[in-house]
């Protein structure tokens, strides 16, 4: 079995390297951010609160996520495009800093693991708490201005000066919250993506592999 853990903020092309790792080693590939967006959409499709601890937990054991071909199906519905929405994007920090629903996803992302015998996995605690036995753990990032340039092409209707203001408070969002904050692992190779194409980045994953 062989485990690649890819963590790093949003913008840092996480998504991206990590597919394109995927397919160069014919392994499977798991956005576990995709999994937290999706039960932002659940809980907000169904109207409560993300910041109501107790009913997000509900959502989160009784949600089906379904990932595969470029696709994200939350309870039968396609959710692909939605949760990649503004709606979505403002409340998944909410959501991924419940205690028990990153215990939910994390659970079903080791068993993910196990029945795919490995695979890339990308998100921002993989490294440190899913996979941390992980064959290779890398941590990407870039600066800024790069990452807010890189997500406002995915959101393209909202502006630019929001989406890096959205960015840097996730940043501290996340690299701040009491459970599964985003760190670098110490065994973690650290590459900055600001000036390298995406073929010159998986290169490097392949290299340090």
């Amino acid at each position: 079995m062989q485990v690649i853990a890819i963590d790093g903020p949003s913008g840092s092309g996480k998504s991206t390297v990590a597919r394109a790792v995927a397919g160069q080693l014919g392994l499977s590939y798991l956005d576990t951010g995709a999994m937290y967006r999706s039960v932002a959409f659940a809980v907000l499709r169904r109207g409560l609160d993300p910041e109501d601890v107790e009913a997000v937990a509900k959502v989160a054991r009784d949600v089906e996520i379904s990932q595969g071909d470029d696709a994200v199906t939350v309870d039968g519905v396609d959710a692909t495009v939605e949760i990649r929405g503004p709606a979505v994007t403002s409340a998944v920090s909410a959501v991924a800093a419940n205690p028990e629903v990153r215990a939910e996803l994390r659970s079903r992302q080791r068993e993910w693991v196990r029945a795919h015998d490995g695979g890339v996995i990308e998100g921002r605690d993989i490294g440190t708490v899913v996979c941390p036995d992980a064959d290779l753990k890398v941590y990407l990032t870039a600066n800024l201005d790069v990452r807010a340039g890189r997500r406002h092409k995915e959101i393209e209707d909202l502006d630019y000066d929001r989406v890096a203001a959205d960015l840097a408070s996730r940043d501290t969002r996340d690299s701040s919250r009491d459970h599964s904050p985003l760190v670098m692992a110490d065994d973690a190779v650290l590459i900055d993506t600001t000036d390298h194409s995406i073929d010159e980045v998986v290169a490097e994953v392949l290299r340090h592999l």
